[in-house]
């Protein structure tokens, strides 16, 4: 089994604590035993593994970094290591996790009331229950403070009307989390699955995040009653705080993504004969690649653990978050390019992990916003000048 920290120059895994090299290798040992033998096929089919859901709440994977409800209280590095290790296997399962915790979990927790936290986080947490997140919408994606969807108070609670789309969980969540505008501003709601008004429809012709569900969410006059609203939500500023707990996770998961096709590039350089009967990783092209991508593991590496260490000294801001974010899943995605060049021919085939990386890598490039956006949002606090929707005249 290939271990990143067998060829790490930087010793990296010395800055961990014993508690986050522990959850780590119960996180890596469980991917390499439930799904790296599956997941090939899972994608190939499109199918996401329900069963595996419990498997991870008896890990205690969801909700890892919380404390509430005898949830473990772990380091924020030990929750990004998880984020690492699940991505190593697949983006769509470290999604899964990640929309679970922070998306469901932590606003839950963070605005909602004492009932909806005794409803829904001990559920959450054991995987009996399935959360999704309903911000984006078909119109509105990397432009949130444009939502269409509405809620309307009545004297017997809301009404919520609009639409979400590419909403991870989406069709297979028990409850979830909606974000719609008010007369009061943007508030967010727990609508259950089941309620009236309230449906989904599942995205298909996918080629990227194939062992995950997508899905759109449709409001159409569904009635909720009174107590559906978090009540210490209040303004578009609630919701961003959620993307900001899972792009942290993220930064660590995008490298997870990086090792797994930066290893198999590794081992296939070492063991593809060609050219006066030598390994391919023998020519100076194939060896400058697998440098780039060593070296920038490296140092994706090391920002999304000072990102972790801020995080937990209350000292991180949300640019250093799109900082690790934009950087992380370039990386990874010239990472997943490279080894694909590596692999030649091979690189395209379910044989190799390369393309479904690929492919998956695309998505994170765009979710949880855009590499664009991320540059904007560092270039605003590089410069003080807002870049966003600039001026046409």
């Amino acid at each position: 089994m290939f271990r990143f920290e067998d060829i790490d120059l930087f010793r990296i895994d010395d800055l961990l604590t014993d508690e986050e090299r522990m959850v780590r290798d119960a996180v890596r040992v469980w991917v390499d035993d439930r799904i790296m033998p599956h997941i090939e096929e899972w994608a190939w089919e499109g199918i996401f593994p329900r069963e595996i859901v419990p498997e991870m709440g008896d890990l205690d994977l969801f909700g890892a970094s919380f404390s509430e409800y005898d949830l473990p209280g772990m380091s924020s590095v030990a929750y990004g290591v998880i984020n690492r290790e699940l991505e190593r296997g697949d983006s769509g399962i470290r999604s899964f996790m990640s929309v679970q915790t922070s998306l469901v979990m932590y606003p839950i927790l963070t605005w909602g009331s004492q009932e909806q936290k005794d409803r829904w986080i001990p559920q959450l947490a054991k995987g009996r229950a399935i959360g999704c997140f309903g911000l984006t919408e078909p119109d509105f994606g990397s432009n949130p403070g444009g939502m269409r969807t509405r809620a309307k108070k009545t004297d017997s609670g809301w009404v919520l009307n609009g639409e979400k789309a590419w909403i991870t969980n989406g069709s297979i969540a028990d409850v979830a989390v909606v974000w719609a505008k008010t007369d009061d501003g943007v508030r967010g709601f727990l609508i259950e699955s089941g309620t009236p008004g309230f449906s989904t429809v599942e995205h298909k012709g996918k080629y990227s995040l194939r062992a995950s569900v997508t899905s759109q969410l449709v409001f159409s006059d569904c009635e909720v009653p009174a107590d559906a609203v978090m009540p210490g939500t209040s303004g578009l500023k609630n919701p961003l705080m959620c993307l900001n707990q899972a792009r942290y996770g993220i930064s660590w998961g995008a490298i997870g993504s990086a090792i797994a096709t930066f290893s198999a590039a590794l081992d296939y350089a070492k063991t593809r004969i060609q050219f006066r009967d030598q390994p391919i990783a023998a020519h100076q092209m194939v060896q400058d690649k697998l440098v780039w991508m060593y070296n920038e593991i490296l140092k994706g590496q090391l920002l999304s653990l000072q990102l972790g260490r801020m995080k937990d000294a209350g000292t991180m801001q949300h640019e250093a978050v799109s900082v690790a974010k934009r950087n992380n899943v370039w990386v990874a995605r010239e990472c997943a390019k490279l080894a694909r060049e590596i692999h030649g021919a091979n690189g395209i085939v379910n044989e190799y992990p390369i393309m479904r990386h690929l492919m998956n890598i695309e998505s994170v490039f765009t979710y949880e916003g855009t590499h664009d956006v991320h540059t904007l949002v560092i270039g605003a606090y590089l410069t003080g000048i807002q870049a966003f929707d600039p001026p046409t005249q």
